[in-house]
């Protein structure tokens, strides 16, 4: 099973740049998107539903901005749109697919570099997350949960650590959410299974020639339920075409 996920910036603007036809030669059995940034009706071009692919959208209200969406090759059973609460669901942060026992999930964790506000917010969001994130454990589900997740973990995950230790998304207080939710709640970060390499980052900054130098930040994640760290075969950064500032991260798994 092949699962990638994308923070596209801009589903129209990875459009122009060639995402669709690499997306075609890819295999994928599910797609996870991030900030499609676009309205389920003005993407009524059939490019944005890949043939082959049963597709998904949430948006968030706001025009322009954030959106979430899943391709899938089998049909879900189900598929469940928003956390239940204002700030996931209003913008568009969550779509879930669920296929028999397994549920796969397309995440965009807020960002909080623009303001202090936004940081607020982002670790309100976490903290109610983090119940979510616990609940499902409790369940006889399995979870591969994609996404743009805006947060390194450890040094190893960003080129320059120290100067960004003060910055929303290299926090000590959201590295150490991370920490407890893989080491004491159990959840598994599955590029970490099978690369333990450093200098493998998902995003680069626009300043500077931060991709070209890859100065980057690894925040985009495949984060899996324990009863799938074994069925991890491997993942790879895809980073030969930039369609935005993210690289799309390929995963494929023994189910």
């Amino acid at each position: 099973m092949r699962v990638i996920t994308a923070n596209v910036n801009g589903i129209r603007a990875a459009e122009k740049k060639g995402f669709f036809q690499w997306l075609s030669r890819q295999k994928a059995d599910v797609v996870c998107i991030q900030e499609t940034k676009a309205q389920e009706h003005q993407l009524v071009d059939a490019v944005f539903c890949p043939k082959g692919y049963h597709c998904y959208y949430f948006d968030a209200e706001k025009k322009g901005y954030s959106g979430v969406a899943l391709y899938c090759k089998t049909e879900p059973d189900n598929v469940v749109t928003g956390l239940g609460w204002d700030h996931a669901d209003t913008e568009g942060r969550y779509i879930q697919a669920d296929f028999g026992k397994l549920s796969v999930a397309s995440l965009y964790l807020p960002s909080g570099s623009s303001s202090e506000e936004r940081h607020a917010n982002k670790l309100n969001f976490m903290g109610r997350f983090m119940d979510v994130l616990k609940d499902m454990l409790k369940s006889d589900r399995e979870y591969i949960i994609t996404g743009d997740w805006n947060t390194v973990h450890k040094e190893i995950d960003i080129k320059n650590f120290k100067p960004n230790r003060k910055n929303s998304g290299c926090t000590d207080e959201e590295r150490a959410w991370l920490d407890t939710l893989f080491d004491d709640v159990g959840w598994v970060d599955a590029f970490r299974v099978v690369n333990q390499k450093p200098d493998e980052y998902t995003w680069w900054s626009n300043r500077g020639q931060a991709y070209a130098k890859n100065v980057g930040w690894r925040i985009d994640y495949h984060i899996i339920t324990p009863g799938l760290k074994d069925k991890v075969l491997k993942a790879r950064i895809y980073k030969d075409k930039k369609f935005s500032d993210h690289a799309p991260l390929i995963m494929d798994y023994d189910i």
